[in-house]
């Protein structure tokens, strides 16, 4: 009996420890209900602990910014989609290849410290970013949740959009542009001042391209005729004004303040020897302090701790903006917007890029806490920009918002038929040979580091892990 006894208990709690993995790990691992395509779950002919990186190949698609798209493959049939930052190369990305092939793409964080070397700011942040976002989309589909799910608990159901807007030297006509978004269903907007809109006026930009006092005046006329359109609580942010210096900034930024703007984005833009405008933090502070016109800056800010953590250490900025596609993929940027709530700092998201970075961004924006504003499209005036990809609702701006999926994955596939039409060159995802060595001269991956053998001679057959 006293042994019957014991195995009733230890049944019990073999049952209870079920019970409680199942509450503490199931809403994170758990399937997503409906039909899923074969791309959609895992290839049961292995285990994810066999799965490999076999290929990382590229595309190109030739658009107001030219997206270049990635695909890394697997031994396992199933593969991610990433995307290298806007206006950038692809052949960033594929550098990382001697890198990744071979390697497991569940053990994400791993992999992303071995290439992180080969990461920098700018469009160098691209290559990363996309390697992040296409391993992001494997373990999504392989565990058979949406990415969200992978970095943090969901806490929107859809992310709000603000659109970018081609602008123009009349300010009516400008504002007619601006109407349109707001009848496309947008609630978030943003404008371009460039210096350009007022540069044939009599003393209106001085010798180094800056706006005058006057200037000023006329832009303002730009603003307020756009707000009369919009609403004057709608939110509206400005951008691209010029080689300002930080006096240059002060003055803008107050001559702003009556329009409440959202943020005044990038206002910076000399640089001080090598140091990018960003860097100057101290600057961005002073700015801040002087104006209630909210300070914006970060699209081409790669990372955290050499990037971001200035700015938000020291509140120089009231507003961060990272690029999903330069900032680091899904993985850094959700740290990026954590640490800036921490500090009380709200967040927006740049993006000029294609579905596959816009829908790696929605999925992290849906993580976010409550600082977070809104995401760019700038693609609001081409037709065929949803029709990239499928496997998700049409339209994929709905009222001013992006829905999150809740397939395994990003929750979309390429749409190869119109990707193929709209290619910058031939060849779509061809073999990449030319990329098959690291580089790093000399390198190799599974060898020892240069070093002299036994016999004294100096040996370099290198790895690099």
């Amino acid at each position: 009996m006293a042994n019957q006894r014991e195995r009733s208990r230890r049944t019990r709690r073999s049952v209870f420890r079920m019970a409680a993995a199942g509450a503490l790990f199931g809403p994170l691992f758990r399937a997503t209900e409906g039909p899923v395509s074969a791309q959609e779950t895992v290839n049961r002919n292995s285990a994810p602990s066999d799965l490999k990186i076999t290929d990382v190949r590229a595309c190109r698609v030739a658009a107001n910014y030219d997206y270049p798209i990635v695909k890394v493959y697997t031994n396992q049939g199933v593969y991610g989609l990433g995307e290298v930052r806007d206006a950038g190369v692809e052949g960033i990305a594929l550098i990382l290849k001697p890198y990744l092939v071979g390697r497991n793409p569940l053990d994400i964080e791993g992999n992303l410290k071995t290439v992180r070397q080969f990461a920098g700011h700018g469009r160098m942040g691209g290559g990363y970013s996309a390697a992040d976002m296409a391993m992001h989309d494997i373990a999504g589909k392989v565990y058979g949740v949406p990415v969200y799910r992978l970095i943090g608990a969901k806490r929107r159901d859809r992310v709000r959009i603000y659109a970018d807007t081609t602008d123009h030297k009349d300010p009516k006509i400008y504002a007619e542009r601006m109407r349109k978004r707001k009848e496309m269903g947008l609630t978030f907007f943003k404008m371009d001042l460039h210096t350009e809109l007022i540069a044939d006026r009599p003393n209106a930009v001085n010798e180094r391209g800056v706006a005058t006092d006057k200037g000023l005046g006329y832009l303002c006329e730009f603003i307020a005729a756009i707000r009369d359109v919009i609403g004057w609580t709608a939110p509206l942010a400005a951008d691209h004004f010029g080689p300002l210096n930080v006096n240059d900034a002060i003055r803008y930024a107050k001559a702003f303040e009556p329009y409440q703007l959202a943020w005044a984005e990038d206002l910076l833009q000399t640089r001080e020897g090598p140091h990018y405008p960003w860097q100057n933090w101290r600057g961005y502070k002073t700015i801040a302090e002087a104006t209630t016109t909210p300070v914006n800056t970060g699209e081409d800010i790669f990372g955290l701790e050499d990037g971001f953590r200035p700015l938000i250490d020291n509140h120089a900025v009231d507003v961060i903006h990272p690029d999903i596609e330069t900032s680091g993929g899904l993985v850094e940027t959700k740290r990026i917007a954590d640490y800036a709530e921490a500090a009380d700092i709200q967040v927006a998201m740049h993006h000029a890029g294609s579905p596959i970075g816009g829908f790696a961004g929605y999925h992290c924006a849906a993580t976010f806490g409550d600082h977070f504003l809104a995401m760019e499209n700038h693609a609001l005036d081409m037709p065929w920009w949803q029709d990239l990809v499928t496997g998700i609702p049409k339209p994929i701006i709905d009222k001013g918002y992006v829905a999150v999926p809740e397939k395994p994955g990003l929750g979309l596939e390429l749409n190869d038929a119109v990707v193929k039409e709209h290619l910058r060159r031939p060849g779509y995802f061809e073999p990449t040979p030319m990329f098959d060595d690291p580089i790093v001269s000399g390198f190799r991956l599974g060898g020892p580091w240069p070093h002299f053998d036994e016999t004294g001679k100096w040996c370099n057959c290198v790895t690099y892990e």
